[in-house]
């Protein structure tokens, strides 16, 4: 990490849940939150959790220096929805497998 710059990752203890135009995306009680320098939390869901049949994979990739290259999903109307790090960075490499969306409902 970059000095001053921390990433933690811990098991959330609340229920996350993502919907779209009434339709449940996803749904799990074992969500990572992810929480970095200068970023709000993050809740990085497993894929098994995830309706991956709604979404469409998206040709955005990004580069986080600390995390790695996110791969997106979208859907119609809203495109990268959703993104995940397929070949997380060894600091990071919790969140490989999980998926996280711009906006998510916790309890």
């Amino acid at each position: 990490m970059a000095q001053g710059h921390t990433i933690t990752i811990e098991k959330s203890e609340r229920h996350v849940r993502v919907v779209r135009d009434g339709q449940v995306l996803a749904e799990t009680d074992r969500a990572l939150v992810l929480r970095e320098t200068g970023c709000p939390p993050r809740y990085y869901l497993p894929a098994e959790d995830v309706r991956l049949e709604l979404l469409t994979p998206s040709d955005t990739h990004t580069v986080c220096p600390f995390k790695g290259t996110a791969s997106y999903w979208s859907l119609p109307g809203a495109p990268d929805l959703a993104w995940a790090y397929p070949d997380p960075k060894p600091e990071v490499a919790e969140i490989r497998d999980h998926l996280c969306f711009y906006e998510a409902d916790v309890s």
